[in-house]
């Protein structure tokens, strides 16, 4: 396979790089996933017995036997939909590739169960929901029509093999994820990956800016925080003096759009931040059945119930109530914001001391306001791989052009006032090795991460009992499948 790298015209042949770029974090909903019975595990090795379990299974077709896995020869057919209904091309993907794709996914699915690899059935059914959400969506909210599309009986049944599904493919992308976890790379790694590449053959990158912002938001008043405190306070003490119900508030009172979608649980683990710290902080000091007091986050007002405890996992629930800011709040913001444009569109004072000055929001004020690119983290945005929406905001500034006074709204209903600014453009060129060095560097981390797991799957492709059949035995497999 080719990885292309970020912008055109230079690819490096990096085989089966898609584990890296799509697999491992991604969640294909429509591969089936089947896993083997204890009877036929324990008998693998005998081949009279195998034989016998396949025939039971003969139905749908036993393409391959992976581990404690199957390959139906089915889930190639959904395979190609799915990625159809992706708006990729199948006409180029080769029913041997494709099929190669399956036997890694369930290679890796086989040995995150063997290595204790684990998923929390909360968070697989918080994405079944999204998932179901997703689809609903192409039939008009119409459950009838979505099972009748996927030849399910009810929904009971569509869920659980979504279920299945999503689970054994996240214990996919956490097995892969744990093969390179420990993988980095050096600054003469990253130089000698460079060098080994032909000079005509350099990756050109395009055309990149560098923005900065300040952002005004509307203050709270004090009265409408200590209103929505204790709120909160009389919910905790109904909760634990009267035996309420926690979920029921959370159903009737909670402003966080998240909880419903995850069946009003959420699920943190300690060794896999999520969350802002003040609510992490907060969740994990309390003991199971325990209501925290209300704490104050970038979002809101909360109190968390923390429903159980299971190691290094807790599932907690919370109700989330957002202040509401007054009109003269929203106006003294736009207007604070003006004053300051107008400062430096008069030369009083640079963007970037204003921003440290006057912003509000703390990720960017320390820096001059500028924005980190999050898929680089550096300060360079590709104009072709932008958000669209700061796109739209920046297309038509002039270098050092300060932007009019913006209003954005987010989903919650928070209010606040930015202005932005270009302060450098770099056009396409040619790889610079110094310039762009944290992309050269995760592209020779990209190719070390492929090489790990490569030397991986050809151990553990020896180690494991698999088993391909018919037509596809004639398969030129890249991995060593049929371990000839």
């Amino acid at each position: 396979m080719l990885l292309k790298i970020n912008n055109l015209k230079f690819t490096i042949n990096l085989k089966h790089i898609f584990i890296l770029s799509i697999t491992l974090l991604a969640v294909n909903v429509m591969a089936a996933q089947e896993i083997i019975e204890d009877e036929v595990k324990e008998t693998a090795k005998e081949t009279d017995t195998v034989k016998s379990n396949f025939k039971a299974l003969k139905v749908d077709g036993v393409a391959a036997v992976v581990g404690d896995y199957i390959v139906l020869e089915s889930d190639l057919d959904k395979e190609y939909k799915q990625l159809e209904a992706q708006g990729v091309d199948i006409k180029v993907i080769k029913p041997c590739e494709l099929f190669g794709k399956l036997l890694e996914n369930k290679l890796y699915a086989h040995h995150a169960v063997q290595d204790s690899v684990q998923v929390s059935d909360a968070e697989i059914r918080q994405q079944v929901d999204y998932t179901i959400q997703q689809f609903l969506q192409q039939t008009g909210g119409s459950m009838e029509k979505l099972l009748e599309i996927h030849k399910k009986e009810d929904e009971k049944s569509y869920r659980d093999e979504i279920f299945e599904i999503i689970k054994n493919n996240q214990l996919a992308a956490r097995m892969q994820a744990k093969i390179v976890e420990d993988v980095d790379i050096t600054p003469d790694e990253v130089r000698i990956f460079f060098n080994n590449i032909p000079k005509d053959e350099r990756p050109i990158f395009g055309t990149e800016l560098k923005v900065a912002q300040i952002v005004a938001e509307p203050k709270v008043s004090e009265d409408e925080k200590q209103k929505i405190i204790d709120r909160l306070k009389g919910f905790k003490a109904d909760v634990v003096e009267n035996g309420a119900s926690f979920r029921s508030k959370v159903v009737l009172y909670g402003q966080d759009p998240g909880m419903k979608e995850s069946g009003y649980i959420y699920t943190l683990d300690r060794k896999k931040p999520r969350m802002v710290k003040e609510f992490r902080d907060v969740a994990f000091s309390l003991q199971e059945g325990e209501v925290s007091d209300p704490f104050e986050t970038e979002f809101g007002f909360h109190i968390i119930k923390l429903e159980k405890i299971r190691g290094q996992q807790y599932d907690i629930s919370h109700i989330l109530l957002i202040p509401k800011v007054s009109n003269d709040a929203i106006k003294e913001a736009k207007e604070r914001l003006e004053k300051v444009r107008e400062k430096i569109v008069a030369g009083d004072i640079t963007f970037a001391d204003a921003a440290r000055e006057s912003s509000d929001e703390k990720e960017t004020k320390f820096d001059g306001g500028q924005l980190i690119n999050p898929q680089t983290q550096d300060y360079n945005f590709e104009l072709t791989r932008m958000d669209p929406e700061l796109y739209a905001q920046i297309q038509n500034l002039k270098d050092n052009e300060i932007s009019l006074v913006l209003r954005e709204e987010d989903r919650r209903g928070k209010i606040k006032f930015k202005i932005l600014t270009v302060t450098d453009r770099i056009d396409e060129h040619e790889a610079d090795y110094a310039r762009d060095y944290l992309k050269i560097k995760e592209q020779a981390l990209n190719e070390k991460r492929v090489i790990a797991i490569e030397k991986w799957q050809q151990e553990k492709i020896l180690d494991t009992y698999i088993k391909i059949s018919g037509k596809h035995r004639d398969c030129d497999f890249s991995s060593n499948w049929l371990k000839q």
